[in-house]
């Protein structure tokens, strides 16, 4: 789970996060008048006077009290401000600074305490002194941590021959007693640092200076800190509180944002976040070169950034995030490298250098493609459609300004479809993946390309307001067998447009259980508030509805449910919207008023999972797939990781003889080319099992 921290946000974020897709009016509230004179701020306990105490803006308390009143107001979740709230703004706020438990002792927690069941107070009172001075202690620990890393490098007496372990999963355990203990926690830390530099083939003296250099720079970057920083990941440790989609966005965080938003960008198209000292991608964008290369995927860390295809490789390792981003990015048909932890890979493994060439980041670039498979299973020949949609995009400018042929994926598919028609395809394929959503009418009349008419989805606003977003249009745009695959990716618009197809039973959803996002956001602007503030005000990203399926269940929290379920690559304790402590709660309203099509029902989907259970018996591809999900989740599930470098190795070329083993497997054989038709051997066995899904679904229906 990403703990989020000084969240910044490359292009089209908005599109992916279904922003904005309901009318809304956040002008009911009276505007609050500044305060006029700086807050008075005495620090509560003593902090070296070496270090540079950052103190709360006058700006900040009339900005804290309308957060509170917007969010009270306008937020889907209503959650009175109370000592329970406050106690988990404090519980998140110590995470936001030290979740791994690796600057606070046991007595600095003791010492906070006293604001535990304050902080609902204080933010009602717009009274930021408690969190700025927990602030100063962190920043006091934080310096005194990188002398003692410092002493730790400077003697090198790491034997790494002792059976030891660190334990990197810490914010479960108790926070340590003293300095001392603090000191042995340090010292496993840093010893499991150097070994992971060792085994990608550096000596203890390189991997040595490789961490001093990053310590340096550690130093560099707590001593950057501004006030609107601390202000942020507090104000953030608050608004997390009603869902993690809800955020504050200090000026400077809102301004890239509103840059990225409103130009095409020359870089790699990620989301990336902090995630204590790493920098993390959140989201891969449509259309740029990290999504066109499907090597970087969401919980990735990136631990450095080289130029060109040999410059040196930065290790970035507790770098800002401002200043990863501005090492990513550079002109367009440029290449830059990037050193990348594979979530999948779990804890203990060593980076992956991804290679990328820069591009101007634009969603259209990754519009729906289709393909036909056509080949020999059971006997029979069969020629199968598949289409691929990246996001739900339109093109809403050229739609405004009356363009008849502005860009949609309604549009896009539409045409795919009578292409596909031409080829008598058997059945269709609809390839979700990697779809985090977008437009929503998008989805909406994507349906209604499968459906005659009816509803589509069910949205709740914040104050239980009902509405239905229908398919108005009762053509039929293809009637044959249908499937959905979906990943744990999949979200938003993408889990609508499946979940209709499922409750209307007129297609089969394969795959894995989808992402889980059934929300909606809009983002407010501060100033209009505060008025008569000259200075900048941020912006509050907040949750206004919840998206419900014609059957009345949820598409939050839980998500999609395939009918046939395949292994999954992903933890969902780690990767999805029940990895947030948060998120909203699964629940459901009555169903609307439609007419299933009963083309898909629970006697086709058993005997379709039947076949599917003996192919899991029998198909050795099928069978190496389960146990490369098995390892990668077993990876993802390990707590803590030995520091004896024998195993370690050991352990190392275990992973490397397995996945040399898939690499030389089916997956490297080529797909089908224009000979005739014959057995379907494709790289990509979660496609090709959905095409024999498809296919006995196809026999089924006709039989």
């Amino acid at each position: 789970m990403i703990k989020k921290q000084l969240l910044y946000i490359l292009p089209l974020a908005l599109l992916a996060a279904g922003f904005a897709l309901l009318p809304f009016r956040s002008d009911e509230l009276k505007p609050i008048v500044p305060a006029v004179e700086e807050p008075a701020f005495e620090l509560a306990f003593p902090v070296n006077d070496t270090i540079t105490i950052l103190k709360p803006e006058r700006k900040n308390k009339a900005e804290t009290q309308m957060v509170v009143r917007l969010l009270d107001a306008y937020h889907y979740r209503k959650l009175p401000l109370n000592d329970s709230v406050s106690n988990v703004v404090y519980q998140n706020y110590l995470d936001a600074l030290d979740n791994m438990r690796l600057y606070f002792t046991a007595a600095d927690i003791a010492a906070f305490k006293r604001y535990q069941y304050e902080f609902d107070d204080y933010l009602k009172e717009g009274e930021l002194a408690a969190p700025y001075q927990i602030f100063a202690v962190f920043k006091e620990r934080y310096y005194q941590r990188l002398a003692y890393v410092d002493e730790l490098l400077a003697a090198n007496k790491f034997d790494f021959t002792l059976d030891e372990e660190f334990v990197f999963d810490r914010d479960s355990l108790p926070w340590p007693a003293d300095e001392a203990a603090m000191n042995e926690v340090w010292r496993k830390y840093i010893k499991n640092e150097l070994l992971n530099l060792k085994l990608t083939g550096k000596t203890t003296e390189e991997a040595i200076e490789v961490l001093q250099k990053r310590y340096k720079q550690y130093k560099k970057v707590i001593a950057q800190y501004k006030s609107s920083d601390v202000y942020q990941v507090f104000m953030n440790s608050y608004t997390e509180t009603y869902d993690p989609h809800t955020s504050y966005f200090n000026p400077i965080t809102a301004e890239n944002f509103d840059i990225e938003m409103s130009k095409s960008l020359e870089g790699i198209g990620a989301r990336l976040s902090k995630d204590g000292d790493y920098t993390v991608v959140v989201g891969v964008i449509p259309g740029g070169p990290a999504f066109k290369s499907n090597q970087i995927h969401e919980n990735d860390k990136i631990v450095g950034v080289g130029q060109g295809e040999d410059g040196e490789i930065v290790d970035v390792v507790g770098w800002r995030n401002d200043d990863v981003v501005q090492l990513i990015r550079g002109k367009k048909g440029t290449v830059v490298r990037l050193s990348i932890l594979k979530a999948t890979d779990g804890p203990g493994a060593t980076p992956t250098i991804v290679t990328l060439v820069r591009d101007k980041v634009n969603i259209e670039d990754a519009r729906a493609e289709s393909k036909v498979y056509e080949f020999l299973y059971n006997d029979k020949v069969f020629k199968l459609g598949v289409i691929n949609i990246p996001s739900f995009y339109k093109d809403f400018q050229a739609a405004r300004m009356g363009n008849a042929n502005f860009n949609s994926t309604t549009r896009d598919v539409r045409k795919l479809l009578a292409d596909l028609k031409k080829q008598q395809i058997d059945g269709l394929l609809i390839d979700l993946r990697r779809n985090g959503g977008g437009a929503l009418d998008e989805a909406v009349e994507l349906t209604g390309l499968f459906i005659k008419d009816g509803p589509v989805v069910q949205v709740r606003d914040y104050q239980g307001r009902l509405s239905v977003e229908k398919d108005q249009d009762d053509g039929v745009y293809f009637d044959g067998p249908l499937t959905v695959l979906t990943s744990r990716l999949s979200a938003s618009a993408s889990e609508i447009f499946a979940a209709a197809i499922q409750d209307y039973q007129r297609g089969l959803v394969v795959g894995e259980q989808s992402f889980g996002k059934g929300t909606v956001q809009n983002l407010i602007g501060l100033q209009r508030y505060v008025p008569q503030e000259e200075e900048k005000l941020g912006q509050l990203k907040l949750t206004i509805a919840k998206f419900y399926r014609v059957s009345g269940g949820s598409t939050q929290h839980k998500g999609v449910s395939p009918d046939i379920e395949m292994p999954s690559r992903y933890d969902k304790s780690v990767v999805g919207e029940s990895a947030y402590p948060s998120a909203l709660p699964w629940d459901h309203i009555a169903p609307g008023k439609y007419r299933p099509v009963k083309i898909v029902d629970k006697q086709l989907i058993n005997k379709l999972r039947k076949q599917y259970k003996q192919r899991l018996k029998d198909d050795p591809d099928l069978q190496q797939l389960v146990n490369e999900a098995e390892r990668m989740l077993a990876n993802q599930r390990k707590k803590s990781v030995s520091l004896n470098e024998a195993k370690r190795k050991a352990e190392q070329e275990e992973e490397n003889k397995l996945k040399q083993q898939k690499d030389e497997s089916v997956y490297t054989k080529p797909e089908p080319d224009d000979s005739p038709p014959k057995e379907l051997k494709l790289k990509d066995l979660y496609l090709e099992e959905s095409l024999f899904i498809l296919a006995d679904m196809v026999n089924q229906l006709n039989a």
